[in-house]
């Protein structure tokens, strides 16, 4: 196979453009026994010959036609490289892995890749549902860019590996049957549900996170029924059976998917619990006085954080984040 010495077919080409071994010179700041040679060197390369005296002038050949009709295409592909090299370079190309738990895929990653989709359509996001621990394993081995996660199963500040960045502070709200004592009580603390039975993972960050936060209220909470998904928790509580604490994320977001609760979250199990909570009847109160929250935490690897296209979407889970219901909304009820 001939060696396409592309610095050779550029001068070539040049030549074609201008016309005269002088005027290439010129034009590539060389001198004409430079271009000359370059040329004659091709010539031999390639095993054909590429210029014909025409008078004082050269003239292309037939097979010098033919190399640079092959050689335009070559050109043509090495600027589109360029082009898509350099939108990298500025993160408008390319793509990033994203791990993230189940209720923050419908409440920060979609909107954050919706408006990726619109401000930089050439980079793209790949989304793998993770475990809130899960998703630094995948992290650490590089199957993923960025872990969205739960603070209180994040890596501490101080690990090497990573760079934390918190993006949201998501309250805890607390479901009641309809028709509880306390459903429409003021200033609802959690310290009134201390002696009430409670639902929650029987395993797992929102097993966790519930006792953690009763904890801080001054009780440890009555375990009545352990639920698999939101959907079994928002069903269990409209039938009288026990009280609740739900994410505001959760509830904004829609949420779905295997992952953070005991035994995972299902999208359509959510859509049928906001359903059922309005024909079932479950009051969703705002703790104001206690104002419980969870943590969400995004991270990358400790020295990616400056990549383009990584900080492009860290700004866009930024924005999303900041665009999540009003920390203390009406309280609902049906």
């Amino acid at each position: 196979m001939a060696d396409w010495d592309l610095k050779k077919l550029h001068i070539l080409r040049t030549l074609q453009e201008r016309g005269t071994v002088t005027a290439t010179a010129e034009a590539l700041h060389m001198t004409p026994s430079a271009v000359s040679q370059q040329l004659t060197g091709l010539a031999r390369t390639l095993g054909v010959t590429l210029l014909e005296a025409h008078g004082r002038r050269v003239r292309l050949t037939d097979a010098a036609q033919l190399v640079l009709r092959h050689a335009e295409a070559v050109f043509a592909e090495l600027e589109r490289a360029d082009a898509e090299l350099l939108g990298h370079l500025r993160g408008e190309a390319g793509q990033v892995r994203v791990g993230a738990f189940a209720t923050a895929v419908p409440a920060l990653v979609v909107p954050a890749v919706q408006e990726l989709r619109r401000s930089h359509p050439g980079l793209s996001v790949a989304v793998r549902e993770a475990e809130a621990e899960a998703a630094y394993e995948l992290l650490a081995h590089g199957s993923v860019d960025l872990a969205l996660s739960l603070a209180a199963h994040a890596p501490t500040p101080r690990d090497p590996r990573f760079s934390r960045v918190e993006l949201l502070a998501d309250p805890l709200d607390v479901a009641l049957p309809a028709g509880h004592r306390l459903a429409a009580a003021p200033e609802l603390r959690l310290a009134d549900l201390a002696d009430e039975p409670w639902i929650f993972g029987s395993s797992g960050p929102w097993s966790q996170i519930t006792t953690t936060v009763c904890e801080s209220a001054g009780f440890v909470p009555e375990q009545a029924h352990a639920a698999a998904d939101w959907s079994a928790i928002w069903a269990m509580v409209a039938a009288g059976m026990g009280v609740a604490l739900v994410p505001r994320m959760a509830m904004a977001g829609g949420v779905g998917g295997a992952g953070e609760g005991p035994a995972g979250e299902s999208r359509a199990g959510e859509g049928r619990a906001r359903g059922e909570a309005a024909a079932g009847g479950v009051a969703l109160r705002v703790l104001r006085a206690d104002r419980p929250r969870r943590h969400v935490i995004a991270a990358v690897r400790r020295g990616a954080e400056g990549a383009p296209g990584l900080a492009r979407v860290l700004a866009a889970l930024r924005q999303a984040a900041a665009a999540q219901a009003p920390e203390d909304p009406t309280v609902q009820s049906s």
